[in-house]
């Protein structure tokens, strides 16, 4: 993985916000603190995006920014999912909407040629189990998590189907970024429908930091193309 001294720089930060994130979502006494870390891990690779993406076609540009700013949406309305469960379900239907968003940029480089199959029925017999395990506790959750989940591993697809139409750079941070998301979605979903995880809000937080981070170093490996 090849990075720039500006991204490597940026690396540096990123760890540290993640990292104040980490503790005050661990500490009450820093729970005022904690509205402002969350976020700003998302919002801090938006003005990396801004700053670096020259280079990058307008459509994938402007797509990426609209994931990132319904991951920021997302991150903001699950802070509250203890005084509501209606903003655990808005939560959801940010998050889709930047994995949708992450789709249509990926899509832009699908690879036609590039066989698909075996890493499909991979994913779906991993998706079959998870929701295997989830499915008593959904209730009411049930058709939102179904088209959550299908969503989310078109996103993985769409990231795999890039393989032979960008560099190698790109492909792997995205690709990898892809799998962290849907890592981390998963634990999210057990966390919640399933059975509490211990030390889960570092677990979740990590694996979608890595995510987040890998998928737009990944796509601004674009302009190296």
């Amino acid at each position: 993985m090849k990075l720039t001294n500006t991204e490597k720089q940026f690396s540096i930060l990123f760890f540290i916000i993640v990292l104040f994130e980490l503790i005050t979502g661990s500490t009450d006494t820093l729970q005022a603190a904690h509205y402002i870390a969350k976020p700003a891990i998302v919002v801090s690779l938006l003005f990396l995006f801004i700053k670096t993406s020259d280079g990058i076609s307008k459509s994938i540009k402007r797509m990426t920014l609209l994931a990132l700013g319904f991951s920021v949406l997302g991150d903001i309305l699950l802070m509250f999912v203890d005084q509501s469960p209606h903003f655990f379900t808005m939560g959801l239907v940010a998050f889709l909407l930047a994995h949708i968003m992450y789709i249509l940029v990926f899509l832009k480089h699908r690879n036609k040629q590039k066989p698909v199959v075996g890493f499909v029925v991979l994913i779906l017999t991993y998706a079959s189990g998870l929701f295997y395990v989830l499915k008593d506790g959904l209730g009411h959750m049930l058709i939102p998590v179904i088209v959550y989940m299908i969503v989310i591993l078109s996103m993985a697809t769409s990231a795999f189907i890039r393989k032979g139409t960008v560099n190698r750079n790109s492909y792997h941070m995205v690709f990898i970024g892809a799998i962290f998301f849907m890592i981390s979605d998963s634990l999210l979903a057990l966390n919640k429908f399933y059975q509490p995880i211990p030390l889960s809000n570092i677990s979740i937080m990590l694996t979608y930091a890595l995510a987040q981070f890998l998928i737009i170093l990944g796509i601004l490996k674009l302009k190296k193309h």
